[in-house]
């Protein structure tokens, strides 16, 4: 009988041990409460219009562990336009109302409303969030999001301490004037950059390194105080540290590099990387990235973190900030010069860097065939006399009912009823400027069969001025894909011979070089409806990116305030407990 009793207790002990680590698992709820408004700032020197949150720019940053549910009250206070907030690289599994995009995923947020974002954060990594609604993002709209290993979980990577870095652009101009250049016939280019900001400071009237250059810059006369003084890493000799960095550039591409320091690459959208070692790195709109880096220099010295424009003729300063070698003051400024940037427009040394990301051995691999394949043709093009950006010549125009809402309850004439091509037509030249520059605006979905293998080639093509190809960040929201590979000129059916299916890299964020091709694969496996874009910001204004469904019928209790506006909205008031 004692026996059977003790053993009972066992048996209790042993589920309360499992209830704890259940409970564990699960993570913590986090509770936040933002309200975002417009303020004065001067991220370079200069004073202009920022949104901030809780007035702070860039905005808090969001630190928890995989398995932690963030529970956030946002609240409009811009009084005069609506508002969203996207998670960058979260994927929403099972809360697809929270991706934050607007006409998408949910309604613009109405000045004074507030909107509670619920989700889960899946798994640890680097990510940032932005605003999704118009050009907010060239605002100031965005923010840090680090995600840790859940609790219990041993990280995979040693270092003796951390810094995240958030790195942007910034315009004297605001964002509602550039909105009104770029939708002007004809279109007004809003121009390269004033400044490029770490972690919101930069330099646009001074520069802190003028001793070191050939132009007529001024030094800068800092007390250290002022919004835009640098941004400081404080380090202590022989150690190694973790830098996050993520882009939440509205235009340009960036190079960065630490003066002196070598970094080792262990880390890309939330995914481990075979680890490789590098002077500098490509950085896309859209891309995050963990480095390692030892502190094994001089220990009496200081030394540069750079910034510098890729893949656009610069006509922007680099963004500086400051390792700062503890005792050493950070008042002393480094005695050598800021690194040298690669040529801005030499992509062999960019696809080289692309190349060496491969996936950590272990990672998930790819199904080894495609169900589908979409191509889609990047192109820019003329509507009506109106300089759009165009997939498969096809404009983006968003419509006023949410896609969620619309597919779910059946509104079929809320959105363009016939889906995008999935290919571009045979026999267009990528190398030259379009014979017919002309587009149409449209506002399909490509609807995917759940569950389905799904590959994407980026086909890059030539602008609309001769001998002209632009780099494009593509994001996908909602997934993480395969890249396959990389490739030049048009596309074709033999060239998935060369697919990697090996190692390839798991990301989120894809770029596609000039005149280029890139291949990426996911599986069609979390119901919702999805952007999938060029993360420059006027580049998706102007109509440069799809939609994405699948599963939409699985989804079940999307909260009525996502959908209370167009024709959802009006069913909602007519059905409350629809």
């Amino acid at each position: 009988m004692g026996v059977f009793v003790d053993s009972w207790w066992v048996l209790i002990l042993i589920l309360a041990v499992g209830i704890i680590r259940s409970a564990t698992a699960a993570g913590k709820v986090r509770h936040l409460k933002w309200e975002a408004q417009y303020m004065h700032w001067s991220p370079d020197g200069e004073e202009g219009v920022v949104i901030t949150i809780n007035g702070q720019f860039p905005g808090p940053t969001i630190r928890a562990r995989a398995g932690d549910t963030i529970h956030l009250q946002l609240t409009n206070k811009l009084h005069t336009e609506g508002l969203v907030i996207h998670w960058h690289g979260i994927r929403q599994i099972g809360t697809p109302w929270a991706d934050g995009t607007a006409s998408i995923s949910q309604c613009a947020i109405n000045p004074g409303e507030t909107f509670l974002y619920r989700f889960k954060l899946d798994r640890a990594g680097t990510y940032f969030y932005h605003g999704h609604y118009g050009m907010q993002r060239s605002a100031g709209l965005y923010g840090s999001l680090i995600v840790d290993v859940a609790e219990g979980e041993k990280e995979k990577l040693e270092y003796d301490g951390e810094f995240n870095i958030l790195l942007s652009d910034w315009w004297h101009k605001g964002s509602h004037e550039q909105e009104v250049d770029l939708s002007s016939k004809p279109m007004r280019w809003i121009g390269e950059p004033q400044s490029l900001l770490v972690n919101g400071r930069g330099q646009f009237n001074c520069s802190m390194a003028a001793h070191f250059s050939n132009s007529s810059a001024v030094p800068c006369k800092l007390r250290g105080n002022e919004q835009y003084a640098p941004y400081i890493l404080n380090v202590h000799p022989n150690k190694t540290y973790r830098l996050r960095i993520a882009s939440s550039t509205a235009l340009v591409s960036l190079n960065l590099a630490i003066g002196h320091h070598k970094m080792v690459v262990v880390e890309a959208d939330g995914n481990y990387v075979e680890p490789f070692t590098v002077d500098n790195i490509d950085i896309y709109s859209g891309d995050s990235y963990s480095v390692l880096f030892t502190t094994d220099q001089s220990p009496s010295e200081n030394y540069w973190i750079s910034a510098t424009v890729r893949g656009r003729e610069p006509h922007t300063p680099p963004a500086l900030a400051i390792l700062n070698y503890l005792p050493t003051s950070a008042a002393r400024l480094p005695s050598s010069p800021p690194p040298v940037a690669p040529r801005w427009d030499d992509y062999a040394y960019s696809k080289a860097f692309s190349n060496k990301i491969l996936a950590l051995s272990g990672s998930p691999q790819p199904p080894p065939r495609h169900q589908r394949r979409i191509v889609l043709l990047n192109t820019q093009n003329y509507i009506d006399g109106y300089t759009k950006w165009s997939i498969n010549n096809v404009s983006l125009t968003l419509p006023t009912t949410p896609y969620l809402g619309s597919i779910k309850y059946g509104m079929p004439d809320a959105f363009d009823a016939r889906s995008p091509p999935d290919r571009f037509p045979r026999g267009y030249d990528v190398m030259r400027p379009a014979p017919n520059p002309n587009s149409t605006y449209g506002s399909g979905v490509y609807t995917l069969r759940f569950n389905s293998t799904v590959d994407v080639i980026l086909q890059n093509a030539n602008a609309l001025k001769p001998n002209v190809s632009e780099i494009h960040p593509w994001h996908l929201h909602g997934h993480d894909f395969w890249v396959l590979g990389y490739g030049e000129g048009e596309f074709t059916d033999k060239d998935a011979a060369g697919f990697n299916l090996k190692n390839p890299p798991i990301r989120n964020t894809a770029v596609i070089f000039p005149y280029g091709w890139t291949a990426l694969r996911f599986v069609a496996d979390n119901p919702g409806v999805w952007a999938f874009h060029c993360h420059i910001e006027p580049h998706l204004h102007m109509g440069m990116g799809v939609v994405f469904a699948e599963g939409v019928h699985r989804i079940n209790a999307i909260p009525n305030e996502a959908l209370a506006c167009g024709l959802t909205g009006k069913l909602l008031m007519s059905n409350p407990h629809n």
